[in-house]
């Protein structure tokens, strides 16, 4: 008997990197998984969605409900991500990245809530990031857009927590995930670059996509109904530790 044995759980971006070793680790777990996502999936029920539009996330919902005739879990997990300072990116970027990484959960949320409110273990698990919390360099956009869905997670959390709907949200450090190794392969030294982000973390290596899963799983636990409001990090001591250079 798995976890989440009869529930039935979406998870946005969950066609690669940290949504899909979610999606997978949920399935493994016994819930029946849908992936939101403009890529499809390779293992899990797929339903073509952009975040970014209001009617492509309702009809995503509408027919993730249809086939499975329920919804309990909620992975927040689509984003994209913005480098540069602030005069980097003009006011069309900072509007796309917005729309996605925080309107775009939003909107997921909102089509999902009269379903979750239905559900006898209803959650939602937002992706913040180790930019929530930290002032990384050449990360102004995004950062900004993490430190709202940190803030929104506790007020979305403050609103449902009386309807029994969990909301809470992992931090993730630098990440192991497709984008980051986009970023490593337009570096001058991909190497160097590797290296630097490493040595950042007290841990001294990038975060593996599975471990920010099991962080999520954790949250979306039905057994796990005092976590609510949560935001856990997975970043290696990144946020938390300050150590003496080696």
């Amino acid at each position: 008997m798995g976890r989440f044995d009869g529930t039935v759980a979406v998870v946005t971006g969950g066609a690669s990197g940290i949504g899909a070793a979610t999606a997978d680790l949920l399935a493994d777990e016994g819930a029946r998984v849908a992936v939101l996502d403009l890529a499809e999936s390779a293992r899990h029920a797929s339903f073509t969605c952009d975040v970014g539009d209001s009617g492509s996330v309702d009809a995503a919902i509408a027919a993730v409900v249809s086939r499975f005739g329920r919804l309990d879990i909620v992975i927040n997990n689509a984003g994209v991500g913005a480098q540069g300072d602030l005069a980097a990116n003009d006011d069309a970027e900072w509007a796309r990245v917005w729309n996605i990484n925080v309107v775009g959960m939003v909107r997921v949320a909102r089509a999902a809530l009269p379903h979750l409110r239905q559900s006898p273990c209803p959650s939602i698990t937002n992706t913040a990031s180790i930019a929530s919390t930290a002032g990384l360099p050449q990360r102004v956009l995004y950062s900004a857009t993490k430190g709202a869905v940190l803030a929104m997670t506790r007020a979305m959390a403050a609103d449902h927590v009386r309807e029994g709907i969990r909301v809470n949200c992992v931090a993730p450090g630098t990440a192991d995930t497709p984008w980051i190794g986009r970023l490593l392969d337009a570096a001058d030294d991909p190497a160097a670059e590797r290296a630097a982000l490493e040595a950042r973390q007290p841990h001294g290596r990038l975060v593996a996509p599975d471990e920010v899963a099991r962080a999520i799983v954790y949250l979306a636990d039905p057994a796990n109904r005092s976590t609510v409001g949560t935001c856990l990090a997975v970043d290696g001591g990144m946020d938390a530790l300050r150590l003496r250079p080696q």
